[in-house]
């Protein structure tokens, strides 16, 4: 288990990984994450030029399928790459989150567990943004949506 970076309390723990396309974006939304009071696991903590970002996305999506509840943050060029290299982990419904409505319904009627982000196309303030949303968005109570995780597998 990595070390822990910092913790008061909060109600889920977040896993960061980026490769470095998504590096710099990652560094700022550590910060503020850990500003806001959240135990953050940084599962990439240093720039590795060349790195792949499918190993990026599998870390991270591990270990957020071990942790039951948390959730997790990916970055790589596009976005594209994290989020279909963290699918294919069970129990992850990660997503590549570009505006609020789809953020917004990808925690409430998907209950996707990791945001994705472009780290060459999307700034930090949409970036913070799009995370209040993913954190404080609550999955849907309607027997409809959880049927239909369920099916994801």
């Amino acid at each position: 288990m990595p070390s822990l970076l910092h913790f008061r309390y909060m109600s889920f723990t977040v896993y960061l990984g980026a490769d470095h396309a998504g590096f710099q974006l990652k560094e700022q939304v550590k910060t503020k994450l850990l500003r806001d009071g959240y135990a953050v696991y940084d599962l990439t903590p240093n720039y590795r030029s060349g790195d792949d970002y499918p190993l990026v996305a599998r870390i991270v999506a591990t270990h957020v399928s071990k942790d039951k509840g948390s959730r997790g943050v990916l970055v790589c060029g596009t976005g594209v790459g994290v989020t279909i290299g963290a699918n294919r982990i069970k129990g992850i419904r990660a997503f590549d989150a570009w505006d609020a409505k789809g953020t917004k319904l990808a925690r409430h009627d998907d209950d996707a567990n990791i945001i994705a982000f472009s780290g060459w196309r999307l700034t930090f303030p949409t970036a913070k943004k799009l995370l209040d949303i993913f954190f404080k968005t609550r999955f849907s109570v309607a027997k409809r949506h959880h049927r239909r995780v369920k099916q994801l597998g």
